[in-house]
């Protein structure tokens, strides 16, 4: 049903937005940036007729319900098609897979003076696996957001705003809270949130149980195992905010914890800071973290620290951008101590180091560096290559979602695997955009140590429309 509805989409998209753009283009368009979350979207200077440029979406993405403009409607969709070919995943100990996933999420936000329900729910599906099902392969027909808010002026330029329901968000650069969106299924929260805004800070109050995903239609639920609270807190240094730093504090609850050391109750406090900007053609993202609690009967005492650097060449033939990425979560040191050293991610974004990467942030030394070009205006070519390093050699190695990939005890070498990738990205449109990719993580001496170790190989082909 999904794969229908999607081809049929696609078919309209062939015509409808390829025919608005030769009215109006996407440079002459001044747009709210569409995200994972869409509810950060804010569409209500459609209001004015002077910002209208007639282009075919702003007639969902402003629908008044009142005379005065206070109340109003927004609603748009995506549609996803996403093909993944895997040769020798985990590095040979399983079998070849390919699958192609699917998925439709339209959503619809009403904004009714100072109160606002959104709602959007997801129809997903996978073809082709041969395989046991994930949790980010499908969860069928379900609700992927439904929540109510409040938002109250409090000054002329200090506003505050609650929430209750079921909500995808990102915090930061998503190291620790992020939305998920590289996989079929994104990650909800249940709980609510409070946050105070100005026009140069925000402060963010929250206490939300992750929605454990399932295959089968409406049976996604909030977890019984874990739970999330804390402090967020943003200062902006520009006018476009596009620089700033970030303090914050993260509470992760798990009842059922699993690392290289065994199994426990898992109480962790997260304390850290970002500082992110973007001067002339320099970008960066810096972000450090200390982790305290306890496991089981150890205590946590660990760390990280991520950095992203990126230089652009604006003026050049072809506008290349370098960028440089190093990345280090600490490992416990010693399994039969007292502490547990490995760093504990939370929820991680589902690309934390590049599209299909075999590891996660746990007990991992990651250095990267990428070239992107634009030999077309809406064509980009990136090439990423880069290694994984064991951060102690007495802990394993983790996938994505934090479960063990290999154990820590069968080698003391600290190289795990060098990794290439090739990636093509067009933005047709506005709303339409196709990706083509290829990677290949090539095992190192710990993987050779610790199992199986033929070489990954990946291909990815995505198609998307959203608006």
């Amino acid at each position: 049903m999904v794969s229908l509805i999607c081809a049929r989409l696609a078919v309209a998209v062939a015509i409808s937005p390829l025919s608005a753009h030769a009215q109006v283009t996407a440079n002459e368009r001044q747009t709210p940036e569409v995200t994972p979350e869409r509810h950060t979207e804010d569409w209500s200077y459609l209001d004015d007729p002077s910002k209208r440029t007639g282009h075919w979406t702003e007639k969902f993405k402003y629908i008044p319900l009142s005379d005065d403009g206070s109340s109003y409607l927004t609603s748009g969709l995506e549609a996803r098609v996403r093909y993944e070919g895997f040769r020798s995943p985990n590095w040979g100990s399983r079998p070849d897979d390919s699958y192609v996933w699917h998925r439709f999420m339209p959503y619809a936000d009403l904004h009714l003076k100072n109160a606002r329900m959104f709602i959007q729910p997801v129809f997903s599906a996978i073809s082709g696996a041969d395989r046991p099902l994930s949790p980010v392969d499908t969860s069928g027909t379900d609700a992927l957001q439904a929540f109510l808010e409040v938002d109250l002026r409090l000054a002329e330029d200090v506003s505050l705003s609650v929430s209750a329901g079921r909500k995808v968000f990102s915090l930061g650069a998503g190291r620790f809270i992020d939305s998920r969106y590289g996989p079929n299924i994104l990650q909800p929260f249940d709980g609510a949130d409070v946050a105070f805004s100005a026009e140069a800070q925000q402060l963010r109050m929250l206490y939300v149980r992750p929605v454990d995903t399932r295959a089968g239609d409406m049976n996604d639920r909030s977890s019984n195992k874990q739970a999330v609270w804390g402090v967020y807190a943003t200062q902006w240094l520009d006018r476009s905010r596009a620089s700033g730093v970030d303090l914050y504090y993260l509470g992760l609850r798990d009842r059922d914890a699993r690392v290289d050391q065994g199994a426990g109750r898992l109480m962790v406090h997260t304390v850290g800071s970002r500082f992110f900007g973007k001067r002339g053609n320099w970008s960066w993202n810096l972000e450090g973290a200390v982790q305290r609690g306890s496991f089981a009967d150890k205590q946590v005492q660990a760390f990280g620290v991520g950095s992203e650097v990126s230089y652009s060449f604006s003026g050049s033939t072809l506008k290349p951008m370098l960028a440089f990425t190093l990345d280090y979560a600490s490992g416990d040191r010693d399994p039969a101590d007292d502490k547990l050293g490995t760093m504990n991610p939370l929820f991680p974004r589902g690309q934390y180091f590049v599209t299909q990467s075999p590891i996660g942030p746990r007990n991992l030394i990651h250095v990267r560096s990428s070239l992107t070009v634009h030999p077309w205006e809406r064509v980009a070519i990136s090439f990423d290559g880069g290694g994984y390093w064991r951060a102690s050699t007495r802990d394993g190695i983790y996938n994505m979602p934090g479960f063990l990939e290999r154990s820590g005890a069968g080698s003391r070498a600290r190289f795990v695997s060098k990794q290439y990738e090739l990636a093509v990205d067009w933005q047709a449109n506005s709303e339409l955009s196709f990706r083509g990719l290829v990677s290949l993580f090539d095992p190192q001496q710990f993987i050779r140590e610790t199992g199986t170790a033929r070489s990954i190989r990946a291909v990815v082909a995505t198609t998307s429309f959203r608006f």
